[in-house]
């Protein structure tokens, strides 16, 4: 018997693999949602989300590309997962994510081809976005400078592609590589760790999509997860899943401090101090970095001899996970109609 079965679930609440049954809508999430998507509506060409290990920023993509909609953009996602890719291999996998077949050798005709891709996308009354996940890997001032040659293709007022950058505040250096592309971003956010009400409200959401019917961890297990994890997502996942493996060893109805405490020490974790949980709750929950105003649900691959387009594209030297595009089962998440959102922000 699996230990989330001994507690009367039907699915593995704290698995560290992506699920987006289990994607959780905190307020900082919601937030950072409708940013990003008003940078996509808008067209304003750049914009990053930064944050640290484990804090949630490829959940956070994927929403994102879930959201807008085949009707009003070709959407996609590059999932960059190793540094040594060179500006020429990211500038031909841009140009097939966007559709563009046999893409030339020829750098000076990859680009003529890119215009063109991009030119047939607009006039069809859609908006090109490329989200990048861990973007902190391209690390060349050759790879940045191409991010801005294609930022420059635009009509007065819109650009002709959109960009959105998820990745390590190492990002940060990558752009500072090139100070006008650095200049143009037109949102910086940051993922903050959860406090102890969100991380509360977060075990709970996946206790209950796994199918739970009660609070399996009391007050002072709570407590304890805080101290260790630190509001990291990832990290609580881990802590959960072992106390509930050592809860169904223990036959334990729930997860007690000292079941907490065990497991924390096995993962060798060093619990925060007072004065880091109480910068953790000081937090605001998002912190933007730069104004607003200022500035298609496909994910595709190269495509092979026979392999389907409905991948995130990865480097050829790698193995290419699909990924399925499940649409969110959660009660607080409802289909986003963007347009009314931004109506409510009163956005100009």
């Amino acid at each position: 018997m699996e230990h989330y079965q001994f507690y009367g679930m039907q699915l593995d609440p704290f698995s560290n693999t992506p699920d987006n049954r289990f994607y959780f809508n905190s307020d900082q999430h919601a937030l950072m949602l409708t940013k990003l998507l008003y940078i996509a509506k808008s067209m304003k060409g750049l914009a990053i989300l930064i944050g640290d290990v484990g804090t949630g920023k490829t959940t956070l993509a994927r929403k994102l590309l879930m959201s807008l909609s085949d009707d009003e953009y070709d959407a996609s996602m590059l999932v960059i997962i190793h540094s040594g890719i060179s500006a020429d291999w990211l500038l031909t996998r841009i140009a097939v994510q966007l559709g563009v077949e046999n893409p030339a050798e020829d750098k000076i005709k990859l680009l003529g081809q890119l215009f063109g891709r991009l030119t047939e996308i607009q006039a069809s009354g859609k908006s090109a976005v490329i989200l990048v996940d861990e973007a902190q890997m391209l690390k060349s001032r050759e790879i940045m400078e191409e991010f801005r040659g294609l930022l420059n293709i635009e009509t007065p007022g819109k650009k002709f592609i959109s960009f959105i950058l998820f990745g390590l505040p190492e990002l940060e250096d990558c752009l500072i590589q090139d100070e006008p592309l650095n200049q143009r971003v037109a949102l910086r956010l940051r993922l903050q760790y959860m406090n102890v009400e969100s991380t509360e409200k977060y075990i709970k959401h996946r206790l209950k999509v796994a199918g739970a019917t009660k609070m399996l961890f009391t007050r002072e297990a709570l407590e304890e997860i805080q101290r260790y994890s630190k509001g990291i997502p990832r990290v609580v996942n881990n802590i959960c899943d072992n106390s509930l493996l050592e809860g169904m060893l223990g036959k334990a109805d729930v997860i007690d401090r000292s079941i907490v405490e065990k497991v924390a020490l096995e993962l060798s974790l060093k619990p925060a101090s007072r004065d880091e949980l109480a910068r953790i709750e000081s937090r605001r929950t998002v912190t933007p970095e730069g104004p607003m105003a200022e500035g298609g649900n496909r994910m595709r691959i190269v495509p092979g001899n026979d392999e389907p387009v409905s991948k995130v594209n990865t480097p050829p030297e790698a193995p290419r996970q699909p990924i399925e595009k499940e649409r969110i089962e959660q009660d607080s998440m409802e289909d986003i109609d963007i347009d009314k959102i931004l109506d409510s922000l009163d956005i100009e």
